[in-house]
């Protein structure tokens, strides 16, 4: 039988574990970089002289090979570590991003970001699932994966808000997509001390 003593006590565990704090903000960042260039991405293409039919087809090839890379994500996370995968996964972002702000910015370029950044897109939900369930067990998942995938939302918040922002400040994106790269490498960094294992019984 449930009780609520028995969810609370198992918050009080996962908000007391390092790994878990981990996730959250690992989250954060996949918030960020997904909001921001959804969001965004369409007026800094405008912004570069590209048709809106370039960026409705970017956005579109984002969503058709996300569905790849999270199916893919989630085969090899049960084969193996899922946080290596996971850190893996925010390193790639922040070198797709690097490539997309290095090449001049094109129709071809566009969406050949499009089609690598969609592939990474989502790819991460199944990983992190995944690992909160690992620890935790799957009683009471929903709840665990609910509080991170808040933190996923404060980051999607403040990737919109501050692309935003920064733009009607600055006239550019560049600084964002920088803290974007910068956010990439820590996330990548965060992963890798999570300590995965089952933390046993209540």
């Amino acid at each position: 039988p449930e009780s609520d003593n028995d969810l609370f006590a198992t918050l009080k565990l996962a908000f007391s574990h390092n790994g878990y704090i981990l996730l959250n903000v690992g989250f954060f960042v996949c918030g960020f970089h997904v909001a921001f260039i959804a969001t965004h991405l369409p007026a800094f293409l405008t912004d570069r002289g590209l048709q809106n039919m370039t960026a409705a087809t970017a956005l579109s090839l984002i969503g058709l090979f996300n569905m790849g890379g999270s199916y893919l994500f989630g085969y090899l996370g049960d084969r193996y570590r899922k946080k290596y995968l996971l850190s893996m996964l925010y390193l790639l972002r922040a070198i797709v991003i690097s490539g997309f702000l290095i090449f001049p910015v094109s129709k071809t370029t566009t969406l050949i970001f499009a089609c690598v950044i969609g592939f990474l897109w989502l790819a991460t939900v199944p990983l992190t699932s995944g690992i909160v369930a690992q620890m935790f067990g799957p009683r009471h998942l929903s709840s665990l994966y609910g509080f991170v995938f808040f933190s996923h939302q404060i980051g999607a918040f403040i990737g919109v808000w501050m692309g935003g922002h920064i733009f009607d400040v600055t006239g550019s994106y560049n600084s964002v997509w920088l803290g974007a790269i910068v956010l990439g490498i820590a996330a990548s960094i965060v992963h890798l001390p999570i300590n995965d294992r089952f933390c046993g019984k209540l």
